[in-house]
């Protein structure tokens, strides 16, 4: 075990401390930073080769900010973010195009995500046009057509447009374009969130087949706290820009040690009756605090019922409590808590619930 909870291996992406801050201005001519919107504030985590990483939350955590400075669609403030070793963060041009091939994302809307003007064949093929060195001109159809059939649709519908498409068919072709490159990483933010459930279990296991078939490493972000179990192999609980506890599924769904990892377990529809009747639900008190403001020391700790005055003055790390180490059981992983604890939350069986609500 290493210390963000996950097992030893090759990590190919490395981030360390990121933070991404977002001035806040004030005045017309001439703007004056009165703050700053701390999306997020200081991430670490490892993905290693083959691995699913899943990040869940709350909305306005700064799930889809990690995801967009991963693929450097943002550029952080600060803190590194290694793809083999290497820092990408401040890489730009060739350099930075080379790293892209390598990192690709797949979007919340399989909608807004696709060119209504453009045919399936041309979005598909448009990596290619980008990185021609991926395929030969005279083979990128067929190259298309062999994408489409690896995500479930038809060949032969290369020429239509997104429109004429499901929802779910639609996502098919927003993977089947983040694959055309041959990625080694992608980074799903909310792949199945607009989907309805059915679709969604049929996307979640394309998801699975096409990483085992290509090799790939996953960060799926999602509020869908069932779909992130089912898909992912370690999970960090993301609050207000911060990781709260990152661990295994089983650690994190089975032995949550933070209090918000617990209330939001807590909120899981149970469909047997009886076990509904028995299971304690903990009811968060207020609102989650502006990024722009955020609570000293703990962040969690004006919603937090074991709140104490430690908790307003220290920022608590993200690592294993020495209480949980000796011996060491499955409780032992990371969580920002200064009174980290056990505490079964979940039955064995559980259905699908969200992160918010």
């Amino acid at each position: 075990m290493t210390a963000d909870g996950g097992t030893t291996g090759e990590a190919i992406l490395e981030v360390r401390d990121l933070v991404k801050h977002y001035p806040l201005t004030r005045g017309i001519l001439f703007k004056k930073q009165v703050g700053a919107v701390r999306a997020v504030d200081g991430v670490s985590f490892d993905l290693r080769r083959g691995e699913t990483l899943g990040i869940v939350g709350e909305s306005g955590c700064g799930k889809s900010t990690v995801a967009k400075l991963l693929v450097h669609l943002e550029r952080p403030t600060s803190g590194r973010i290694r793809y083999k070793g290497e820092d990408i963060t401040k890489l730009s041009g060739r350099a930075l195009k080379a790293v892209r091939r390598n990192i690709q994302m797949v979007f919340q809307d399989p909608y807004t995500s696709l060119n209504p003007r453009m045919t399936v064949g041309d979005i598909i093929g448009e990596p290619f046009e980008i990185h021609p060195e991926a395929a030969p001109k005279g083979s990128r159809r067929q190259k298309v057509r062999e994408l489409l059939d690896v995500v479930g649709l038809n060949p032969e519908h290369i020429n239509r447009y997104p429109h004429q498409f499901s929802g779910g068919q639609r996502q098919r072709i927003g993977i089947a374009r983040g694959l055309a490159l041959r990625p080694e990483v992608i980074v799903a933010d909310e792949p199945v969130s607009a989907l309805d459930v059915s679709v969604q279990a049929q996307v979640v296991n394309l998801m699975e087949r096409l990483q085992d078939t290509f090799d790939l490493s996953y960060v799926f972000i999602a509020h869908d706290l069932s779909v992130v179990r089912h898909i992912s192999d370690r999970v960090g609980v993301m609050y207000l820009g911060r990781f709260a506890e990152l661990g295994t599924d089983t650690q994190i769904y089975d032995h949550p040690t933070h209090p918000y990892t617990q209330a939001l377990l807590s909120a899981v529809p149970v469909p047997d009756p009886a076990a509904r009747e028995r299971r304690e639900r903990i009811l968060l008190k207020g609102d989650i605090p502006s990024p722009a403001n955020p609570p000293s020391g703990c962040r969690f700790r004006t919603r937090c019922w074991k709140a104490r005055a430690k908790c307003a003055e220290v920022v608590p790390p993200l690592e294993t409590p020495t209480w949980l180490r000796d011996p060491p059981g499955p409780a032992a992983h990371p969580s920002a808590c200064h009174y980290a604890e056990e505490r079964g939350i979940l039955p064995t069986e559980q259905g699908p619930h969200r992160a918010d609500g």
